[in-house]
C-alpha cells in the first residue's frame, strides 16, 4: 500500500498561515527540529561539533536579515513558533537546514571536511519540447530521516497569490509553484562561502509573492544569501532559468530550446570556485544523475507527465536509495505545469508510491 502525501490548506494573514501550520504538525516540527539542531550540533554536516547554545547564536544572527528580506514571511515564522512552542532560531535551522550548514561551516575554526546532504535532481522541458506546455520538475532528496515529514501547502496568505509548496514540517517552502504560473526548484550545493544571511525557504516563497518571472529572478540575485543552492526558474509564458546562486557569487544561465538539467555540483567554474570540493562518491553520484536525466530528456519527444514521472524513478540513478555513510535518499518528488497550473507530487521514494494531482486553476 502506497503512502499518499499529508496535505494542509491555510489561508488568512501570515502569522495565521504560520499558526495553522504549527498547529496541525506541532509534534511533528518538534520532532524534526530537535533531530536538525542536534545535527549541527555533532558537526557532521557543518565541519565540526559545536554546543547548542552556540548554534543557535549563529541562527539568532540570521533573523534581522530574513525579517529585512520578507517581512510578511517572518511573521509566518512566527506563527510557526508561537504555534510550537519553539524559537524562530531554531525553526530557521529546521527549515533552512541546509544553508545554515554552509553559514555554520564558514564560521567555524577550525573546521573539517563535511558530508553533504543532497542527491536532488532537477529539470526544465521548454514549451518546445513538451508539445507547448513545459514542465518543471525534480526529485527532493535529503538525510533519510526527514521523509516522513514531507507535506504539501496549500496556501492562501491575504495579499499573495494562492501556492502549492511541497515542503516539510516546519519549513516554509521548498519547491513550489503560484496561482501566476511562477514555479521554483532547487539543488542543494556544497558552499564554502556561507554567511549571516538569508536561507534559502524564505527566498523560493518569496518568488512564490510574485506574479512575473522578472521579479521572481530578483528575489535570487539581490538577496544575501546564507548558503549555496542552485535555483530553477519557469513560467506559463515558457520563460525559464537556471542560477547557480552561491553566498558570494551567482550566474543566470536561461532556458533555451533544450531541457536545463541541474543536480548537485557547480557546471560552471566561476561558481565552483566558492565552493567546497564533494567527496569522490558523492560528487559521482551527481554527475551520474545529470548525465542520466540528460539521456532520458534528451531522446523521445513531445515529453510528457509519464515520460517526467519515469525519470523520478529511474533506479539506476536518479531514485536514491539511503545507503552510509551519507543516508541521503529520495524522499519525494515534485512535477509541475505552470501553462495549465497542475501539480504532481509524490510522497517518499517515486519508484515505490504513486503520484497524485492537484490543480491551481
Amino acid at each position: 500500500m502506497t503512502k499518499k502525501i499529508r496535505v494542509l490548506k491555510a489561508n488568512g494573514s501570515p502569522y495565521e498561515v504560520g499558526v495553522e501550520h504549527g498547529r496541525s504538525y506541532r509534534n511533528d516540527i518538534r520532532r524534526y527540529t530537535e533531530e536538525r539542531v542536534q545535527l549541527v550540533c555533532d558537526g557532521l554536516w557543518s565541519g565540526g561539533p559545536l554546543p547548542r547554545e552556540e548554534v543557535l547564536s549563529i541562527a539568532e544572527m540570521c533573523l534581522p536579515h530574513h525579517q529585512t528580506y520578507a517581512p510578511d514571511l517572518y511573521q509566518e515564522l512566527h506563527g510557526l513558533a508561537d504555534a510550537t512552542g519553539l524559537s524562530p532560531a531554531e525553526l530557521l535551522i529546521v527549515g533552512g537546514f541546509t544553508d545554515f550548514v554552509d553559514t555554520v561551516y564558514s564560521l567555524s575554526i577550525p573546521r573539517s571536511a563535511r558530508l553533504p546532504v543532497d542527491d536532488c535532481t532537477a529539470f526544465i522541458v521548454p514549451d518546445g519540447a513538451a508539445d507547448g506546455a513545459g514542465f518543471f520538475g525534480q526529485t527532493w532528496d535529503m538525510h533519510d530521516t526527514a521523509t516522513e515529514f514531507v507535506i504539501l501547502l496549500d496556501v492562501q496568505p491575504d495579499d499573495a497569490p494562492r501556492s502549492l509548496v511541497f515542503t516539510t514540517t516546519g519549513c516554509l517552502g521548498q519547491i513550489g509553484m503560484n496561482a501566476h504560473g511562477i514555479c521554483v526548484g532547487i539543488n542543494n550545493l556544497l558552499g564554502a562561502d556561507g554567511q549571516i544571511g538569508v536561507t534559502w525557504p524564505f527566498v523560493v516563497r518569496k518568488i512564490l509573492q510574485q506574479d512575473n518571472i522578472d521579479d521572481a529572478l530578483a528575489c535570487i540575485t539581490e538577496a544575501k544569501l546564507a548558503g549555496a543552492h542552485n535555483y530553477l526558474l519557469f513560467d506559463k509564458t515558457g520563460r525559464g532559468y537556471n542560477v547557480e546562486a552561491m553566498s558570494s557569487h551567482h550566474v543566470v544561465t536561461p532556458l533555451a530550446g533544450e531541457p536545463l538539467i541541474h543536480t548537485n555540483h557547480c557546471l560552471l567554474p566561476s561558481t565552483n570556485k566558492f565552493a567546497q570540493t564533494r567527496p569522490p562518491s558523492a560528487q559521482a553520484s551527481s554527475e551520474a544523475r545529470l548525465e542520466k536525466a540528460g539521456e532520458l530528456l534528451g531522446g523521445e519527444r513531445p515529453l510528457t507527465i509519464h515520460h517526467l514521472i519515469a525519470l523520478t524513478r529511474d533506479p539506476q540513478a536518479i531514485c536514491v536509495r539511503a545507503q552510509p555513510p551519507f543516508h541521503v535518499e529520495s524522499c519525494g518528488a515534485a512535477i509541475m505545469q505552470p501553462k495549465t497550473g497542475t501539480f504532481w507530487a509524490v510522497w517518499g521514494l517515486p519508484s515505490e508510491n504513486e503520484y497524485e494531482q492537484f490543480d491551481l486553476k
